[in-house]
């Protein structure tokens, strides 16, 4: 099957997504001229950098956890999948990504797109992480679903 990553290596990979996703928005801060999409980029880099702490909460309690049941290699293969095609989890892409952006519409479509990776992505890190972490990534979730109502209320302002 390949190298898999292990439980530990896909909560790091959930804090390269969120630091990326703070660089993107500080990134997008610099370019917009308009007041409201500033507002919102500072608001969801801040927002980034508190789930970095949380992520390494539950990173600093999980000791060699493996995922229960049969299908625990299927899911860190099912991880390894969703890792290797979003562009969030490759260090520095945050504000690689960002300097392709032209214009506001664009970076909130970005944006939109971010965060419902990070969602799918965070779906799935639930099967291999400890029954103590998926409050934790619940609580994620749903602050990602309001970030991604945020950036569509703003696409529709432009």
């Amino acid at each position: 099957m390949g190298n898999l990553f292990a439980a530990s290596e896909i909560v790091e990979l959930g804090i390269q997504i969120e630091k990326n996703g703070a660089d993107f928005y500080n990134a997008l801060i610099q370019k917009t001229n308009n007041d409201k999409a500033r507002d919102v980029f500072k608001y969801l880099s801040d927002e980034e950098k508190k789930h970095i702490a949380a992520f390494q909460g539950i990173l600093d309690k999980l000791d060699k956890y493996e995922p229960p049941g049969n299908y625990a290699d299927d899911y860190l293969a099912y991880m390894n999948v969703l890792a290797g095609e979003y562009i969030f989890t490759q260090e520095g892409k945050g504000e690689v990504e960002a300097r392709k952006i032209k214009t506001d519409t664009e970076a909130a479509e970005a944006g939109i797109k971010f965060e419902k990776e990070s969602i799918l992505f965070y779906e799935g890190m639930k099967k291999v992480v400890p029954e103590y972490g998926h409050k934790i990534l619940d609580q994620l979730i749903i602050q990602e679903h309001n970030h991604l109502k945020t950036l569509v209320d703003l696409k529709q302002k432009f």
